[in-house]
């Protein structure tokens, strides 16, 4: 009997223990730990436009949620929510989502405090909560964040001293509290970049307490010495006066021609953030790491033809292996100091280290010499989208009917982000299958930003050299330079029809000996219901008739001839998710949309103008196998 309540008393100190284990991650009602603290921060939130609408506190996973990126093992690892329109105050909840890694909070009304809590964000690197109206002092606890390397906090109403725990933080790279009502002196921080305009009340290094410069007073001649000078020592040290401001002005002149002459030719050299390898071989950018020529060499193997991944109009991507066994995809450009090299070279560094989404491709790094330019990303093990439709895996397609459909959403989801939720928006105008990326999973992740062009939100367009792929640049742009939005959904509309043919965009039509413009074949099969004529023969059949028709639906709302008349990136995912597309379809109809003249009169025309271009660049694919 005592041995059975022994074993008894045992077994239930073993389901305590479980409970207290699975509570750590559960509430009481086996809701995620996360999805209640993400609740609880949009509780707190004023959210005029409902990009929050799908934070729901019964749902088991956030990694789903608009506005939400998780790490690979499902951990809420960033926030994006900047230009929002969002106001209310921000929860000391968000310090319990302890993963999180970078928090985007900027452009937005946010007001009150900023929480201490989030001092326990230890694995935190960006932080910008800047352009809101967030008041009280800089909570001290951020002096926590070890791994901070990106802190904005310009353009609120802060006040009171700059915490001397910010000293703390070695790896900074960026600090911004410029235009607040700091006040007090300034501790000594680490930062590459530390901004503090703006603030007038700030007391910098050697200023006293009433925040004036304290510079030593001249020491007075005594009457006995100037009684005590001669005519001629006075007129001698006139002479030697006038000797030495000749002198020194010569001197200036020298070295003011010699700083411009070597200034100019730093310029010439052109080195990326002005970094000297040898001493500075550890800076960061934000998250990215700085890589030595060396180390990419050596993981390249020299890089090697055989590493090759992809080739495009920038340069070379290459499969490495690091050191540390991590595989990477190393894009070295090629001539960089032609126009557009360098503009390539920094549109991605500073673009995409910004750009955090599930659907993007992460930058992980970079390097720069005076003679090279590399970006390094995470290896894609499943390659492009163009370099899997025609795969086969035992007998079967390695992208089947389901994964095409989870490859469009993820596609749109990621534009969504870059149209929608970036400040400034990114337009990619290159979207196509050869720069869909799959990641161990099949999960899409838009990649090649090399010709994405930043987009002031003020601003509905921009006018820039055409550049992009055959088959895929939208008739505006081709015919104008000017590219939107727009352009990149008429790329998707095109992707779509990749992905249900698994054919390039050129291709369409031809086994079935189609003569004529790819879209009005589409139109005439969609017309006439004739969709099985379309899709991919290597699925053998194995397809969802209703999405078909839906897809084909999107592609043709996506790629109509008027920018103005293509849905936006948001109302393309819910249409593909089945929300609004009879209705869009239904009122597509009753608008008469021009064809293109020169498509129409002279195919053939356009397609030599289109082959001969000299201003279409191919596509090249960041990773994968080929």
């Amino acid at each position: 009997m005592e041995e059975r309540s022994f074993w008894l008393w045992r077994i239930g100190l073993l389901v305590l223990a479980l409970l207290e284990i699975s509570s750590a991650t559960l509430s009481p009602t086996g809701i995620n730990y996360e999805v209640v603290a993400l609740v609880n921060i949009k509780n707190t939130l004023h959210d005029p436009y409902n990009v929050l609408e799908s934070w729901d506190i019964n749902s088991v996973d956030p990694c789903s949620w608009r506005m939400v990126t998780c790490s690979p093992d499902g951990y809420v690892s960033a926030l994006g929510l900047p230009s929002q329109s969002l106001s209310g105050t921000l929860s000391p909840w968000i310090g319990n989502l302890t993963n999180l890694q970078s928090v985007l909070l900027q452009n937005n009304a946010i007001s009150g405090i900023i929480p201490a809590a989030i001092g326990r964000l230890d694995k935190l690197q960006t932080l910008d909560l800047s352009n809101n109206t967030f008041t009280g002092e800089i909570p001290a606890s951020l002096g926590d964040l070890k791994n901070l390397n990106y802190l904005r906090l310009n353009n609120n109403s802060l006040s009171g001293p700059c915490p001397g725990s910010l000293s703390n933080i070695e790896g900074l790279t960026l600090v911004d509290l410029s235009f607040n009502n700091l006040s007090g002196s300034l501790p000594k921080i680490s930062a590459r970049t530390f901004k503090i305009i703006g603030n007038p009340l700030i007391c910098g290094p050697k200023i006293n307490s009433n925040c004036s410069a304290v510079f030593p007073e001249p020491l007075p001649l005594s009457p006995d010495r100037l009684k005590g000078q001669s005519d001629s020592e006075t007129s001698g040290h006139h002479m030697a006066v006038a000797f030495g401001a000749s002198f020194g002005a010569a001197f200036s002149i020298i070295i003011v021609i010699g700083l411009l002459v070597l200034w100019r030719y730093r310029q010439n050299q052109q080195i990326f953030f002005d970094v000297n390898e040898q001493y500075d071989r550890d800076v960061c950018l934000g998250h990215l790491r700085r890589y030595t020529f060396k180390e990419l060499r050596a993981a390249t193997d020299h890089f090697s033809s055989k590493n090759i991944l992809g080739r495009g109009g920038f340069g070379i991507v290459y499969k490495g292996c690091l050191n540390d066994r991590t595989l990477v995809a190393v894009k070295r450009l090629k001539d960089y100091n032609v126009a557009g090299g360098e503009i390539q070279f920094q549109t991605e560094v500073e673009t995409i280290s910004l750009a955090v989404h599930r659907n993007l491709l992460r930058l992980s790094g970079f390097c720069t010499t005076e003679n090279e330019r590399l970006l390094v990303y995470p290896y894609m093990p499943n390659g492009s989208v163009a370099s899997r439709l025609r795969d086969n895996i035992h007998g079967r397609p390695a992208l089947d009917w389901a994964r095409r459909k989870n490859i469009a959403l993820g596609t749109a989801r990621g534009l969504l982000y870059l149209h929608e939720q970036c400040d400034p928006k990114i337009i990619h105008r290159d979207v196509k299958a050869a720069n869909i990326l799959l990641d161990e999973d099949f999960e899409a992740v838009v990649g090649d930003f090399g010709l994405a062009k930043l987009l002031d939100h003020r601003d509905s367009h921009v006018t820039t050299a055409v550049r992009g792929t055959v088959g895929h640049i939208a008739p505006e742009y081709l015919s104008t330079g000017q590219s939107s939005e727009k352009t990149d959904v008429f790329g998707f509309g095109i992707l779509l029809l990749e992905l249900i043919t698994g054919q390039k965009a050129l291709d369409f039509g031809k086994a079935a000996n189609q003569k004529g413009v790819m879209l009005d074949w589409v139109k005439k099969l969609h017309q006439e219901g004739k969709l099985n004529v379309l899709v991919d023969k290597d699925l053998k059949g194995n397809f969802d008739r209703i999405e078909l028709a839906e897809m084909v639906q999107v592609a043709l709302l996506c790629t109509q001839f008027n920018p103005s008349h293509r849905p936006k990136m948001s109302e393309v995912l819910k249409m593909l998710e089945g929300d609004g597309l009879a209705e869009k379809w239904e009122a597509s109809q009753k608008v008469e949309t021009p064809r293109f003249r020169s498509f129409e009169n002279h195919p053939q025309k356009y397609s030599d103008f289109i082959e001969e271009s000299s201003l279409v660049v191919e596509a090249m694919e960041l990773s994968g196998p080929r």
